[in-house]
């Protein structure tokens, strides 16, 4: 009788395989992920790849969304604040205009309207994460400075750009309003009106046209506020879709990747089975000599 001298051999490959389905199946349980490396699909690994990648980017867009709400929360609270200051403003010109003060009244109002002009450069001054709101897209410093060497009382230093951010693919919107748009505009610069009121409390004439221009540049910053409270519906809105993007991903990763824990359960038992099966044939060859085939 011949002794087959292929057979440890390929006892020794099946104890290879067994352990290696056993090790995937401990896998399997331990990560509860079917795919844990390429090879285990390739085709599925491909996809996950791009979904990991996709889910990467959704995260960026909203966590700039969120950026953004608080941007324009803050800067929605400071123009709020701002009007309200404008309308004291205003309050305290037609005050001078219609009665019937001294010089000592007059004096007083010019402080006060003085006073609301440094609140504005304040105001105006607003930063977010320590980055001005209403500088464009110059945040190093400050936009606003007094300076008494321009009309206005005040000098803008931001600059008149719109910093537009990505909160989606192919989805931009504006992130801000610079300014110069904001309280500096031709026709509506809130600032020069402001200082055209104190020259007329001072000089007691021309009430009129600088309370009319400060009215003007009250309903130029009131209507501008508009923009705050459509953009924060638009990024609210984005947030609630990226938010379902996401519990997609989810939900494709899982059915691409997680594992069947039953079936990597039975595999496991089984491979464990086998593999103490090849073990025992291993033994029992190895206990085998010529002899015993020649009985």
């Amino acid at each position: 009788m011949r002794v087959n001298p292929n057979l440890t051999p390929d006892l020794l490959a099946a104890l290879n395989s067994t352990r290696q389905t056993t090790q995937d199946a401990l896998l399997q349980l331990a990560s509860g992920r079917r795919v844990n490396q390429p090879s285990d699909d390739p085709s599925a690994s491909a996809i996950l790849v791009q979904n990991h990648d996709q889910t990467v980017f959704t995260n960026r867009y909203v966590q700039s969304l969120g950026s953004i709400q608080g941007q324009f929360q803050t800067a929605d609270s400071a123009l709020s604040s701002i009007v309200l200051t404008l309308t004291n403003a205003i309050t305290l010109g037609v005050e001078a205009a219609n009665g019937p003060l001294n010089d000592a009244n007059r004096a007083a109002i010019v402080v006060e309207l003085q006073g609301i002009q440094a609140q504005l450069v304040s105001l105006g001054n607003t930063s977010f994460e320590g980055s001005p709101l209403f500088a464009g897209t110059k945040t190093s410093s400050p936009p606003f400075v007094l300076d008494n060497t321009v009309p206005s009382g005040v000098r803008y230093d931001g600059n008149d750009s719109v910093n537009n951010v990505q909160i989606g693919d192919g989805y931009q919107i504006a992130a801000n309003k610079p300014g110069s748009q904001l309280f500096t505009a031709p026709g509506h610069d809130v600032f020069l009106a402001l200082n055209g009121l104190i020259q007329a409390v001072q000089s007691n004439t021309g009430y009129d046209t600088a309370i009319t221009s400060l009215r003007d540049s009250f309903d130029n910053i009131s209507s501008q506020r508009v923009f705050y409270g459509n953009t924060l519906n638009q990024a609210q809105a984005q947030i609630t879709n990226l938010g379902n993007t996401k519990v997609q991903l989810s939900q494709q990763e899982n059915t691409l990747a997680s594992a069947d824990i039953e079936s990597a359960a039975s595999r496991l038992v089984n491979s464990q089975a086998a593999t103490n099966a090849t073990l025992a044939a291993i033994g029992k060859i190895s206990q085998v000599s010529l002899f015993d085939f020649l009985k």
